[in-house]
């Protein structure tokens, strides 16, 4: 993933499975934000039953994002707001953003000043510098596998069959 442009890794569609181990959340939590629009796949949407969703980076990077937000405290209802600013910006775009939150409201800083502005508040927040987290996106997914029009790609041989054989010595 280290090499690829932005473009071709919005391309690349992570299933449910693997955008929860990226992410750090459960395949329940996953389920209920897509069913009530907090964070739909903008790869392909899930179009009856036996359909997969395809999450993409920048899915997976808000999806992340919106659970240390809630491990914060941060009500639901606010993280929808900051999901709805998130989604309209690029991707290039967030990796220069920090999110300070102050337990209540989610606020953008995109520079240093805003941050001490923020700071000098008297009140305590916390950042989330997402290039950070984007990066430990990256990590998590280079080693899960993807898809591309239906073709599998990525990986490195950690699927439950690649394990078992591995384990069995085959």
């Amino acid at each position: 993933m280290a090499n690829m442009t932005t473009q071709e890794m919005e391309t690349i569609g992570y299933r449910g499975a693997t955008a929860c181990s990226a992410a750090g959340i459960t395949y329940r939590q996953l389920d209920y934000w897509a069913r009530t629009g907090l964070l739909e796949p903008s790869i392909r949407t899930a179009t009856g039953s036996g359909s997969a969703r395809l999450y993409g980076f920048r899915d997976i990077l808000v999806l992340k994002i919106i659970k240390r937000l809630l491990d914060a405290g941060v009500s639901l209802q606010n993280i929808r707001t900051a999901v709805e600013h998130l989604r309209s910006r690029g991707i290039n775009d967030l990796e220069k953003m920090t999110l300070m939150s102050d337990g209540a409201s989610i606020y953008e800083c995109s520079s240093p000043d805003e941050i001490i502005d923020l700071l000098q508040g008297g009140q305590g927040v916390f950042g989330i510098a997402v290039g950070k987290v984007a990066s430990e996106v990256e990590g998590s997914l280079s080693t899960l596998q993807g898809e591309v029009d239906g073709q599998v790609i990525g990986g490195e041989g950690n699927d439950e069959l690649s394990l078992r054989r591995k384990a069995r010595g085959a």
